[in-house]
């Protein structure tokens, strides 16, 4: 690429003082991801007046297990960190709660980055929050967050963003918020970036879209680029892991590689679907990795006492015809044989994904076959600059197919208590789908 030095990196300095008083005594907030690593919060005299000139990078909200009434925070320095805190309080109010941060300092691409991560509990609902990053007596400016009412919210679904030239992924995404402003949280399902272990793309990726990291959390999804080396050889997915503290799914090997978190009324299930990729680089870990998932998702899926169940997952379960190809015939892919019956036991509602670039609806597939009894199936399509036209011959599911040849779309869902719609729309607002789980 020759755009790297274009590209400026997020700054956040700030321009008025902040401040005020430590809540004394209290549980209201705790202060790191693993509970094992867990800080207690100090309750401190009142503190003198700091000054907002403290310098970050890339703050980022993320998911956690019940991302209604918690927040994880993380950012990056340009150098090491000696004692970071999150502070956080009521809009406009004097009162401020600290958090410890926990140092996920990482190397990675032959760089260091200086990380760290800070979680917010036991928020309320349909409350207007502010919080801020604090180091001695300096902090950056304030950012806002409201939380939802718990039963209906907006979430912004983003397909593969992988992209040469990450302008075009910031335009679509950052226009779809603008139409959106309403969105409480969003997510990208997969091939977040072309490169897995490229540190620029990561940080192109993140300044697209500082605006929307900074006020609503992100779900990510792993995708097979997530597990590229600069020599496009296969590995373990490092930066992804990293970039992204997910809620622990309790597989100490397989760990963020997939997990489930609630918003509201609703149960999000995100899975990992790179075993080929893992076999390449561990034997026989591929199988090992389907069967822990098949495990860990009918025991999460059955403990929840969530309305929805909703999938987020990288590749398709379907296989296309392809141009030339007389040997590759119309199906179902490995991810859709080996848990599409699994989808259809466990009455999930809907299932998003993504890695074709293109946009197909698929309406109910119950029993591989149509049957309104099923999972409503949505390809997300692409929000990168990375097309296919004309690869995909069409499938006997599809029910809805985007303009061709593609382009850049964008998702919305909106959950409510007795329906979920999703839309489908092209970078300029255009409409070109909108379906109903009831």
């Amino acid at each position: 690429m020759n755009n790297k030095n274009n590209i400026s990196r997020r700054k956040f300095i700030k321009t008025m003082i902040g401040g005020g008083l430590i809540l004394a005594g209290g549980n209201m907030f705790s202060g790191c991801f693993d509970k094992t690593e867990s800080v207690p919060d100090k309750v401190e005299p009142e503190l003198p007046e700091k000054t907002a000139d403290l310098d970050i990078e890339y703050l980022r909200q993320i998911v956690t297990k019940d991302t209604l009434n918690s927040r994880c925070i993380m950012w990056q320095s340009e150098a090491v960190m000696t004692s970071p805190t999150l502070e956080v309080r009521l809009h406009d109010a004097k009162d401020i709660q600290t958090v410890a941060a926990i140092d996920r300092t990482f190397t990675d691409d032959g760089q260091t980055n200086y990380q760290y991560t800070a979680i917010i509990d036991n928020l309320s609902a349909n409350t207007e929050y502010e919080y801020r990053i604090a180091e001695g007596d300096h902090c950056t400016e304030w950012h806002n967050f409201k939380t939802g009412n718990g039963t209906n919210f907006k979430m912004l679904v983003f397909p593969d963003s992988q992209s040469a030239d990450y302008d075009f992924w910031s335009e679509l995404a950052n226009n779809a918020y603008k139409r959106n402003s309403d969105a409480e949280l969003f997510t990208n399902v997969g091939d977040i970036v072309d490169n897995g272990e490229d540190r620029f793309q990561w940080h192109a990726w993140m300044d697209g879209v500082d605006d929307l990291l900074e006020d609503m959390p992100f779900a990510p999804v792993m995708g097979n680029h997530e597990t590229y080396n600069r020599q496009w050889q296969v590995r373990q997915p490092e930066a992804y892991l990293k970039y992204f503290d997910v809620p622990d799914n309790g597989n100490e090997k397989f760990n963020h590689r997939y997990y489930s978190f609630d918003y509201g009324n609703a149960h999000f299930i995100v899975l990992d679907t790179q075993w080929d990729e893992l076999n390449e680089v561990s034997d026989g870990d591929g199988q090992n990795l389907i069967n822990e998932q098949k495990n860990w998702l009918r025991q999460d899926v059955q403990s929840s006492n969530k309305k929805w169940k909703i999938v987020l997952m990288h590749k398709d379960v379907l296989q296309y015809r392809i141009p030339g190809r007389p040997d590759r015939r119309e199906g179902f892919s490995n991810m859709g044989v080996e848990f599409m019956p699994l989808f259809d036991e466990l009455k999930i509602d809907i299932v998003f994904t993504a890695h074709l670039h293109t946009y197909r609806d698929r309406g109910h597939i119950y029993n591989f076959e149509h049957n309104p009894q099923g999972p409503l199936y949505i390809l997300t399509g692409v929000a990168g600059d990375v097309r296919y036209p004309g690869l995909w011959i069409k499938h006997a599911l599809d029910e809805v197919i985007a303009p061709q040849p593609d382009t850049n779309n964008y998702l919305t869902m909106e959950v409510t208590d007795n329906a979920i719609d999703v839309k489908c729309f092209l970078p300029d607002g255009t409409e070109i789908d909108h379906v109903t789980v009831n």
